[in-house]
Formats: C-alpha cells, sequence, structure tokens
C-alpha cells in the first residue's frame, strides 16, 4: 500500500484529530505544529501565539480509498474557513486555517478545493496555503485527546460533538465501520 500524508491546519488540533481519525483510508493522525520560526515549539510557546506556527494535523492516507480532495471536502465541511486567525472563541494566528501541501499536485488540488467549497460559505474563504515546513509532533499529551482527556473536558465537549454530528451527517460513508464519528 502506498499513503500520502496531508497537513491541515483548522483550529484547534483536538478537534481537528477527532474528525481525521475514524475516516476510511486514514492510517494515522498526529496533532502537532507547522509553519512557524521556532525550533522544537512546546504547546505553551504556540498558544501564546508569538512561535507563528499553526496547530495542525498530520494525516497519513490510503489515496485508494480516500482522495485528498475528499480529505479537503471534509475540513472545509468540519471547521469555519472564513474567520481568519480563530476557530470560535480561539483566537490568534496559531488557529488558522492552512493547508500545507506536501507535492505541487496537493496545492493544485488545495486550490481547486477551496474554489470547489467556496459557495458553501456565506462569507469568502480565508484559508491559506502554505509551504511545507518542519513538522514538529505535539506532546504526547495531546495524541488520541478526544479518546482520552478531552471526553472530560468541557471544551471539548462542547466543540467536537457537532463537528462529529456534521461528518456524521454529511460523510457517513467515509466513516471506519465501528467507528465512533
Amino acid at each position: 500500500m502506498t499513503t500520502e500524508t496531508a497537513i491541515l491546519a483548522g483550529g484547534c488540533f483536538w478537534c481537528v484529530e477527532a474528525v481525521f481519525k475514524d475516516l476510511i483510508g486514514v492510517e494515522s493522525v498526529e496533532s502537532g505544529y507547522i509553519g512557524g520560526h521556532v525550533p522544537e515549539p512546546t504547546y505553551k510557546a504556540v498558544c501564546g501565539g508569538d512561535t507563528g506556527h499553526a496547530e495542525a494535523l498530520k494525516v497519513v492516507f490510503d489515496p485508494a480509498q480516500i482522495s485528498y480532495g475528499d480529505l479537503l471536502d471534509i475540513f472545509f465541511a468540519t471547521h469555519d474557513p472564513t474567520q481568519l486567525n480563530r476557530q470560535g472563541n480561539d483566537v490568534g494566528t496559531q488557529y488558522r486555517s492552512a493547508i500545507f501541501p506536501q507535492s505541487p499536485e496537493q496545492e493544485e488540488a488545495a486550490k481547486a478545493g477551496i474554489e470547489r467549497n467556496a459557495s458553501e460559505w456565506p462569507a469568502p474563504i480565508v484559508t491559506t496555503i502554505e509551504a511545507n515546513d518542519t513538522w514538529w509532533p505535539a506532546e504526547g499529551y495531546h495524541q488520541d485527546y478526544w479518546e482520552g482527556e478531552g471526553q472530560r473536558n468541557p471544551y471539548c465537549l462542547a466543540v467536537i460533538p457537532p463537528k462529529l454530528n456534521k461528518l456524521r451527517k454529511s460523510f457517513a460513508n467515509r466513516i471506519k465501520e465501528g467507528a465512533q464519528a
């Protein structure tokens, strides 16, 4: 099996991870940081807004089962790509909506994805397409957050279930059998 990697930033990485984890064709997800100027960033530093990094998700997927374009459509449907440097109450460049293409083909697909999804939103999409950069995995306690601590975190309980409900409703055919999404 040949896999590809997608890196997407759509606000809090806990929320993005919960959406993509149980999709058919997704082999793994990893929360982390990308697009900044400080080596080896920490969660505390990134949350401070001074490192330039975005909280993001690295998605390793099987393109024979789910296309990059399908991942982008799910990405645009499950966060608000019209909010500049924020998602809901999370404000700052670390919460920006951004795509980090891993190839020229992904860059073209990202442009097409923005154009294809623009009519779904009442305001212009402000998602940026940014150069691939060094990926920094987030600290271990951020990985698989929704399955553990997130189920007890009031922020996650308010934000993640509506995203998962939208995923269930709009992309039911993309969810792994037995998944909780």
